[in-house]
């Protein structure tokens, strides 16, 4: 992987949502803003620029002078604060940002000698604050413009990347999806309970409420609550999924392999116990 440092916009007004605190809404029950910070957690540094708040890992504060200056001297506040060649930005209103994304635009901006690579949305408009800027062309461009304009406050983010050789990344339609009005974050909160989406949006939220970094097979684990509520009775489900989960934090703490390793043997093993257990109800 790339190294590089992030940055995230969590300032402005949110005139839109009522002046809301645009980055601590929850879309399906984490704040967009935590929802941001995951999809660059493997980033050297984080700079968030904007008030200070709990956040699901530990980030770089700051923010722009003057206080509410716009995003273009916000991002001037973030980059002063990071040290690596290429530097992700982002603003932190993004709920469906993922990690394979972020993957696509450092790959991007690492080909050639391009300035960066930045999202296009369905219409092909850049998305200059879901990209990857190489750090010594961004931090000259923000000069330029400073000196041009006598400051960087209240400048329209558009000015920033037409000098700049970057290039366009189709990415997924929902990756530069951003919560502007309460009819995004209605249409965001709606999206994620769809049934295709919603098991692997709980699951990943309910790991990040625990503080757990594991990686599992979620349908061997579904299919062990199917057969241990179709063999034994329904309440069997849960419990036997939590006992599994209590074995493989044993095996875990014990020095017996990794915990996604335990969990699949643990419930290989309670899977099997499940089937005898219905075998055995069938021949009487």
């Amino acid at each position: 992987m790339t190294a590089y440092d992030a940055i995230v916009l969590a300032g402005g007004a949110a005139k839109r949502l009522g002046g809301a605190d645009k980055p601590g809404i929850r879309v399906g029950g984490r704040a967009l803003l935590d929802r941001v910070l995951a999809a660059c957690a493997d980033a050297s540094t984080t700079v968030v620029v904007g008030g200070r708040r709990s956040t699901v890992r530990p980030v770089v504060w700051t923010h722009e002078e003057p206080r509410g200056g716009g995003p273009l001297a916000a991002l001037d506040a973030g980059i002063r604060r990071t040290t690596a060649e290429r530097v992700l930005v982002l603003s932190a209103d993004l709920p469906f940002l993922g990690a394979e994304t972020v993957a696509t635009l450092l790959a991007a901006a690492g080909q050639g000698q391009r300035d960066g690579a930045l999202c296009t949305d369905q219409e092909g408009r850049d998305q200059p604050l879901v990209a990857v800027y190489r750090a010594d062309p961004l931090r000259r461009e923000l000069a330029l413009l400073a000196t041009e304009h006598g400051g960087l406050s209240g400048l329209p983010l558009r000015l920033l990347t037409p000098e700049l050789d970057l290039a366009r990344v189709a990415a997924d339609p929902l990756a530069s999806f951003d919560c502007d009005t309460w009819e995004d974050i209605a249409s965001a909160r709606a999206r994620i309970r769809e049934h295709g989406a919603v098991l692997d949006e709980w699951i990943t939220a309910v790991k990040n409420e625990l503080g757990i970094e594991l990686d599992v097979d979620t349908g061997v684990l579904l299919d062990l609550a199917r057969d241990a509520a179709h063999g034994v009775a329904r309440p069997a489900a849960p419990l036997t999924t939590f006992l599994v989960g209590y074995a493989a934090a044993m095996a875990s703490s014990e020095g017996d392999g990794d915990s996604a390793t335990a969990v699949a043997e643990a419930a290989r093993k309670a899977a099997a116990l499940a089937l005898r257990w219905a075998d055995e109800n069938e021949t009487q």
